[in-house]
């Protein structure tokens, strides 16, 4: 991408002492010149495989819309099998895009993690049955089978989330662990209802026409924060600049793929491992589902985090028990460069 190299000026020294006794040597050893600045890193980590979930990413590589950033941007995927804040960590990643809820859980459990920015603004996790089921709303899942995941990450938060509006316990469901297999499960019939993404489940089971119903895990505003942009504070304090145009660039990035949803899908194509012409309708209605996520304003999107949400995802992680000891959302994010 861009590959901004911060020049600094060498001055020379003069050196003042008394004069030696014998004569000075005509010709006086030159000062050793001083090297340019390494350049600032900053490797944007997207968890997972390629997809066009993080189409503003590659809208923003191929566009230059990171060249104002006064570091070295590049994008690195993870890949299934690596843990999610391992790269940053390790230094490895100084940029995370990943759940603010899995972020204050990693906190929790000592990891230097904070949330500087938005990307989701909405919650994307429902309970998702089927349109002729007779589940209408979630205090109907009383004596139901839920298919989740695992009893893990967001999926498991946002059931508790469930849980916790139906007035419900995990002893009034049968909690049944289908891995990554939430649509067949659902379709087949071996459970009564999932635990889904718009983003994902939900976009494949309109795709085979199931005629899915999802339901908010919450009324009002979800207590939980999903995706948005994550570094460590030590970055953070050391690179306050380029943390915030870090947040800026994304922001642009966001804007340009939702002005121009076909250009994004053909940019994230080209990104995506095996791609054919085939996947572009479901491609079309995953890049959809995520702009409403992001709730742009008349094409503006503002990265500033909810303050109350983040107070409330505190509060909620900590009764659950989902923490291994409580976090203030102080600690776990800022505004300071959502400006």
């Amino acid at each position: 991408m861009h590959r901004r190299t911060l020049l600094t000026a060498a001055l020379a020294l003069g050196l003042a002492g008394c004069a030696p006794a014998t004569a000075p040597s005509s010709s006086p050893t030159p000062s050793a010149p001083i090297a340019p600045a390494d350049p600032v890193r900053a490797t944007i980590g997207l968890s997972y495989i390629p997809n066009v979930q993080f189409a503003p990413f590659y809208v923003g590589e191929a566009k230059s819309l990171f060249s104002d950033v006064a570091a070295q941007v590049s994008l690195r995927h993870h890949g299934a099998s690596e843990g999610i804040f391992n790269a940053l960590t390790s230094g490895a990643e100084d940029f995370l895009v990943a759940a603010g809820s899995e972020a204050m859980q990693a906190r929790a459990q000592g990891v230097d993690v904070i949330a500087v920015g938005a990307y989701y603004k909405a919650f994307p996790v429902n309970i998702i049955v089927l349109g002729s089921s007779p589940i209408r709303k979630l205090a109907d899942l009383k004596g139901s089978s839920l298919g989740v995941p695992g009893r893990y990450g967001e999926s498991w938060f946002a059931v508790q989330a469930a849980l916790q509006t139906a007035g419900l316990t995990e002893k009034d469901v049968t909690i049944v662990e289908v891995g990554y297999t939430q649509v067949a499960a659902l379709t087949q019939k071996k459970v009564d209802a999932i635990v889904g993404f718009s983003t994902n489940e939900l976009v494949q089971l309109q795709s085979k026409g199931a005629e899915p119903r999802a339901l908010p895990v919450a009324d009002g505003t979800v207590p939980l924060v999903s995706t948005c942009l994550l570094t460590s504070s030590a970055y953070a304090a050391a690179n306050p600049e380029v943390v915030r145009q870090v947040v800026a660039a994304t922001s642009r990035a966001i804007e340009a793929t939702a002005a121009d949803q076909k250009a994004a899908i053909d940019i994230a194509a080209s990104q995506i491992p095996g791609w054919t012409e085939s996947a572009r309708p479901n491609a079309e209605a995953v890049l959809a589902a995520t702009i409403d996520l992001m709730e742009l304003t008349d094409g503006r999107f503002q990265p500033a985090l909810d303050a109350a949400q983040w107070q409330a995802m505190a509060s909620f992680l900590a009764k659950t028990k989902l923490v291994a000891k409580p976090v203030t959302a102080q600690d776990a994010f800022s505004n300071d460069y959502a400006g």
